[in-house]
């Protein structure tokens, strides 16, 4: 009988109502006025400025409930556990029509987002796979493929509900397509590991 292995998934962490409902009624009210920097792709689109989670209690609250989960998609990934920090947060605030393009997030080993508000259908968050190459591309792509996981360029993440938080590693892509319902806002984030060692010789991050 022939057995399919996925080698080497993407670790994707989803915790839902990880932040309470009064936590993210305090992040909308404080900073969604804050988003005063313009996207470069996208008019409907600002941030905040970078923030550090000891500029304001609410994200020193935010950071105590969001590092135990670091922790443990930290495991995941390097494959013991270590202490983690948040590097930056922003906040993004997404307006009918405005979109964020693809990318991913340098300087960095976890990303994650947390969902300040209802999220409409149309602007869920899109993971995608990196583009590769300089050379000709082939692909198997018309309207009778049954598109899976192992050949999928894709994949629309669960319909989000305020206070729900997502970890993925800071090297995926990921773009939010055109948002066509109300003024979506979003906690968005990196981390760090306080040190990666391979035999003997340790890189420690500080700061």
């Amino acid at each position: 009988m022939n057995e399919v292995i996925p080698l080497f998934p993407t670790p994707f962490l989803r915790a839902p109502g990880a932040l309470p409902r009064a936590v993210v009624d305090g992040l909308v009210q404080h900073f969604s006025g804050l988003a005063l920097q313009s996207n470069n792709a996208s008019a409907n689109l600002s941030h905040t400025q970078m923030l550090r989670p000891s500029d304001s209690p609410l994200l020193v609250e935010a950071a105590a409930l969001i590092t135990p989960k670091l922790a443990d998609f930290g495991t995941l990934m390097f494959g013991e556990p270590l202490g983690w920090a948040i590097k930056e947060m922003w906040v993004n605030v997404l307006d009918e029509g405005g979109r964020q393009a693809m990318h991913n997030h340098a300087n960095s080993f976890i990303s994650g987002v947390v969902y300040l508000t209802p999220t409409h259908p149309s602007s869920r968050t899109v993971f995608m796979k990196s583009p590769g190459g300089h050379d000709f591309s082939f692909k198997n792509d018309h309207a009778g493929v049954v598109t899976g996981a192992f050949n999928a360029e894709k994949w629309i993440s669960p319909q989000p509900e305020p206070g729900d938080l997502v970890l993925f590693p800071s090297y995926l892509m990921h773009a939010v397509p055109p948002n066509e319902g109300a003024r979506r806002i979003t906690l968005a984030f990196n981390a760090i590991p306080a040190r990666l060692e391979s035999w003997g010789y340790a890189v420690n991050f500080s700061g």
